[in-house]
């Protein structure tokens, strides 16, 4: 179809659109600047709320760390609140018979493993086993014909704890060939 018959296909008295004013109009007819600055004003005021919701998260999240912590102390304590108690009563019974005070400190000993093993942290005997550099820490190396090479042979402190979560390593010595 022609200009000509378009003409022909309008109305009475009604010219045929302007293309230049029919951009112009398009134009019109998006937001205005007061409206993107509307909208500008709205997306900031949004953007400083999400930084300030973020801000109160982190505060909160590393106040309930602090709160966890102070929690997981609190009843270690209490965990460690009869070993204290039966230290204090055998130091009250330290003018009485050398052998009893012996055989309590050893159960006051006895209590204080059971609390670590309690916690995630039992005694490890390693006597006899072979020497592990992840697991020990050598002292030092003694030749012992009855122990094979590089074998535990003596304990100079325990270790506490699991493969995967070790406490302290045990201390020992290791046998050495002659």
């Amino acid at each position: 179809m022609s200009d000509p018959d378009r003409r022909e296909s309008l109305p009475d008295g009604q010219a045929p659109a302007d293309p230049a004013g029919a951009a112009a109009s398009s134009d019109q007819a998006g937001p205005t600047i007061d409206e993107l600055a509307a909208r500008i004003a709205e997306l900031e005021d949004l953007r400083l709320r999400a930084v300030a919701d973020l801000d109160n998260f982190r505060k909160r999240c590393a106040a309930q760390v602090q709160s966890a912590g102070a929690e997981a102390a609190r009843r270690v304590a209490a965990q460690w609140l009869p070993v204290v108690d039966n230290l204090e009563r055998a130091l009250a019974h330290a003018e009485a018979d050398p052998g009893s005070i012996v055989e309590g400190v050893r159960a006051v000993r006895d209590q204080a493993v059971t609390v670590l093993a309690q916690l995630g942290y039992p005694r490890r005997d390693d006597l006899g086993a072979p020497f592990d550099p992840a697991r020990h820490e050598a002292i030092a190396t003694r030749s012992d014909p009855n122990a094979p090479e590089g074998s535990i042979v003596e304990v100079i402190a325990p270790a506490y704890g699991e493969d995967g979560r070790q406490l302290r390593p045990a201390q020992v010595v290791v046998a050495k060939a002659d």
